[in-house]
């Protein structure tokens, strides 16, 4: 999200003139459906199921929020195979403008990833080309994760393939916990609980504190506070994201908690304050007991911070995640889809999942993978790629401005949620609806 939606750590506003864009560009699909691509519509799969690897040149681009990620997967495959990729790395907060330009003038590239929540924006306008058939004849297709493959299904047809992942967990101070006298290795499995253990570290004082969390981001609070309500079994949205249930008795549950933190001096200070840019900086200074985090930062903790992980609890016990990161897909227009194809199969594999994603400590797409050489080093990891598969991504065409705007609606019931009385919830949610639906 994110980051995606806060994912990686700041919000991100949707850029205007976009959808306009988008929507201009949806005939895009009743052109250039190149060999072995299809528009909108059901496209042949390649007699190869690898697809084709004869020397092609291929254009892709990625957003700077995923670059490290993607240089590491193009790097490989160019390095063993005759196609090569061309990759361009495009200024996040740039990312859609540049998509919805190339999308209008047809000149988007053979492939182009985006943040998974705005998935379904370039599905429905038809940018992107059919998949279907080639991702359900891969051998490990029912374990790609499935909140990226839902994202990317648009009228019953597949669309894109996870890229990189990046999910919400809790992070844990277990030096901290030893000095409140809490069990280090026993972290929160309910909401209840979390509350319990932060306040229990609050109360050694010396600066330290039980919490902290982006109380001015809008994509920080969808990444780590839906968690709770997905793991109590509730929704945040109905199916079409057309209308939010973030009113629910459940959701109530949630804020009140974060309400308890802020009224209590719980949270470390700045947290009204932050709007996502330096969000994951607090907890690696130490002094910060437990919170919700992106998974992609565990590799850049300090090596002396001693830290557990843990999946987001429901206010009574259960656990989810926010499936955020990237996929991607294949320009309708591209007219060399077999041999893109080739690049999206490959980086799927064993070798590329193992080899390049595992070994850089980034989360494999494929459940199966979960538990590797690598990740078997850190139990930590096993334990954030294990929730791959009991996390979400949110559908909604509406999302960036209803979530990621600052100005949006979400924003607002976060904050009269939790720095307010919480009473203007229901009407708040009434908002977010009107935004969804609009």
């Amino acid at each position: 999200m994110g980051k995606t939606v806060g994912p990686r750590g700041r919000a991100r506003r949707l850029v205007t003139g976009t959808v306009a864009l988008l929507a201009a560009a949806s005939l895009v699909t009743a052109c250039g459906s190149g060999e072995g691509g299809s528009g909108g519509g059901r496209g042949p799969r390649a007699a190869d199921p690898g697809g084709v690897d004869d020397g092609t040149t291929l254009t892709m681009w990625t957003r700077a929020a995923t670059r490290p990620q993607s240089e590491a997967l193009v790097k490989a495959y160019n390095e063993s195979h005759r196609n090569k990729i061309e990759l361009t790395v495009i200024p996040t907060d740039d990312y859609q403008a540049k998509v919805g330009a190339a999308a209008g003038s047809k000149d988007l590239p053979d492939l182009f990833a985006s943040d998974v929540v705005f998935v379904p924006n370039y599905t429905s306008s038809g940018l992107y080309a059919d998949l279907t058939e080639r991702i359900d004849a891969l051998p490990f297709a029912k374990h790609l994760a499935r909140s990226h493959i839902k994202a990317g299904t648009y009228e019953g047809r597949k669309y894109v393939v996870p890229h990189t992942l990046d999910l919400s967990v809790l992070f844990y101070n277990k030096s901290l916990y030893r000095k409140a006298k809490l069990d280090p290795d026993k972290p929160p499995t309910s909401l209840r609980e979390w509350d319990r253990q932060a306040r229990a570290v609050n109360a050694l004082g010396g600066g330290v504190n039980g919490t902290f969390f982006g109380g001015n981001c809008g994509g920080c609070g969808v990444f780590t506070w839906w968690p709770s309500i997905w793991a109590a079994g509730k929704e945040v949205l109905n199916k079409e994201g057309t209308a939010a249930a973030l009113a629910s008795d459940t959701a109530k549950k949630v804020y009140d908690t974060y309400r308890g933190w802020v009224k209590d001096g719980i949270v470390a200070p700045g947290a009204r304050e932050e709007t996502g840019t330096t969000w994951t900086g607090v907890f690696p200074k130490g002094k910060v007991g437990v919170m919700p985090m992106p998974s992609t930062t565990l590799g850049l903790m300090p090596k002396g911070l001693d830290l557990g992980v843990a999946p987001i609890p429901g206010p009574d016990g259960g656990r989810s995640a926010f499936v955020g990161g990237d996929a991607i897909g294949i320009a309708a227009t591209s007219k060399s889809a077999d041999r893109a194809w080739n690049f999206l199969a490959w980086s799927l594999g064993d070798e590329a999942q193992i080899e390049v994603v595992a070994a850089h400590k980034d989360v494999p797409a494929r459940t199966d993978l979960a538990s590797n050489k690598y990740s078997k080093a850190d139990p930590r990891l096993v334990t954030i790629n294990k929730l791959v598969a009991d996390g979400r991504t949110p559908y909604a065409l509406k999302f960036g401005q209803t979530f990621n705007d600052p100005n949006g609606p979400w924003l607002k019931l976060m904050r009269d949620a939790v720095f307010g009385d919480g009473s203007s919830v229901d009407k708040d949610n009434d908002a977010v609806s009107a935004s969804l639906a609009d």
